[in-house]
């Protein structure tokens, strides 16, 4: 039986909900009821579209692949492009941020009164701002821990946010709490995150608990790659080492211009890459990780 796609109207805001995706979208400007309904009928066929190629999706992504017909799709593989000569993934690493862009750009081409918008899917944002407008976001652990704000202005160039890490919705290789990336797509900021998540480690830790992630869930694209599924209280010199690992991926993809700008936490410690101008941290570590 189909599951119906379903929509609500609240606080200026608009909820769409299909499937495992769930959608939280502001508009701010004369054109929003315009962008509204333009996103709910682009909505209702985006999941279709990306289950009518999904087995090729899961698969490891390689540069003789042909690019797949679903509009939302190519912009997984697109993002995912860059990176797949150094790290194995699959086009699934950015679904979640290729989602936003595309009902992002669905909205901004029906209308142009539009102001400000964004596209929020399960923390992997889709930013459209105006000169002038600017976008602030809390960043939050998966455990629900304030750890901090992000601030993104026009000037900066960036339409995308995203987050990643351990105990979120999706499994990692890595222990972080989270990692914010800033980057030019939503799409691009979600293959960054997981990434440098990944890199967040302590490898011969024996305390870190991990599995492989078919057996947490049979369809996992991650086949039998252990992921981890719990993380002990560590040390300061662990915690240290785990972030300048991390920060190190980090950098190379600031270097190559993949991304603006990564947070990475871990128990109470962060790091940040790129400018400071676009978070405000509680917690921050002045490390070397050259």
């Amino acid at each position: 039986m189909m599951e119906e796609v379903w929509g609500q109207r609240y606080d200026d805001r608009l909820h769409l909900r299909h499937g495992p995706i769930d959608l939280q979208i502001r508009v701010d400007g004369f054109g929003r009821r315009q962008a509204y309904e333009a996103a709910r009928i682009r909505f209702g066929s985006l999941l279709h579209g990306l289950v009518a190629e999904l087995v090729h999706h899961r698969r490891q992504l390689k540069p003789s692949y042909p690019q797949p017909r679903d509009v939302t799709a190519r912009r997984m593989y697109e993002a995912a492009g860059p990176f797949a000569s150094k790290y194995w993934l699959t086009p699934m690493i950015a679904v979640a941020g290729s989602v936003a862009d595309e009902v992002l750009a669905t909205m901004t081409r029906v209308t142009k009164d539009i102001e400000r918008a964004y596209v929020n899917n399960g923390g992997d944002i889709a930013m459209f701002l105006r000169p002038d407008q600017c976008f602030s976001a809390a960043i939050v652990s998966p455990s629900g821990y304030d750890l901090g704000r992000i601030h993104v202005r026009s000037d900066d160039g960036a339409k995308g946010i995203a987050t990643s890490g351990q105990s979120g919705r999706s499994f990692s290789f890595g222990i972080a709490d989270a990692v914010t990336v800033v980057a030019h797509s939503a799409a691009s900021a979600d293959v960054a995150a997981t990434l440098i998540a990944n890199e967040v480690d302590v490898p011969d830790h024996r305390g870190i608990e991990r599995m492989p992630a078919n057996t947490l869930f049979p369809d996992s694209d991650l086949n039998d790659f252990e992921v981890v599924t719990n993380v002990p209280e560590l040390s300061e010199s662990d915690i240290t080492a785990a972030l300048v690992r991390g920060s190190k991926c980090a950098q190379k993809m600031l270097q190559d211009d993949l991304i603006d700008a990564a947070a990475l936490f871990l128990q109470g410690q962060a790091i940040i890459i790129g400018t400071d101008s676009h978070f405000e941290l509680s917690h921050q570590l002045e490390v070397d990780i050259a």
